[in-house]
């Protein structure tokens, strides 16, 4: 099967991006695009996107672009990450990017970032460094 249509089948799979408004955008091997819209239900006290919010995503989209580089039958679970808040998560519409920096056989390096989007003005809001697992199934 297809490595792109095996991470949409998963996506499809994951409740919690559904709760939150998040959808898959784009897929292509090393890369995912999320998207999703502004949601009052999704901000802090200030009226920013909680930064968990924003970290959950970039996790997925990295999360997902290891995936598109892993062997057939494998999952994918995170073991790390870092993030850095650059700015307030503001916009009207927000995209998440996931990157693979380093595919290897049991653990890939991939690189997120977040940004804000209003009026069609990109602004950088966090980045993130990720390092993703590969889990074949135990017999």
């Amino acid at each position: 099967m297809d490595r792109s249509q095996i991470v949409r089948d998963s996506f499809a799979q994951q409740i919690i991006m559904q709760t939150l408004g998040i959808s898959l955008a784009n897929v292509e091997p090393g890369k995912v695009v999320l998207e999703m819209p502004f949601n009052d239900l999704l901000v802090q006290q200030h009226g920013f996107i909680h930064a968990g919010i924003v970290t959950t995503a970039l996790d997925s989209a990295c999360g997902y672009a290891a995936y598109t580089q892993m062997p057939d039958g494998a999952e994918v679970l995170t073991v790390e990450f870092k993030t850095n808040f650059l700015r307030p998560a503001q916009g009207e519409t927000f995209r998440f990017e996931g990157i693979v920096v380093k595919a290897g056989r049991s653990i890939t390096v991939a690189d997120g970032q977040a940004l804000g989007i209003t009026a069609g003005s990109e602004k950088l809001i966090a980045t993130m460094s990720c390092t993703l697992m590969a889990v074949m199934p135990r017999n």
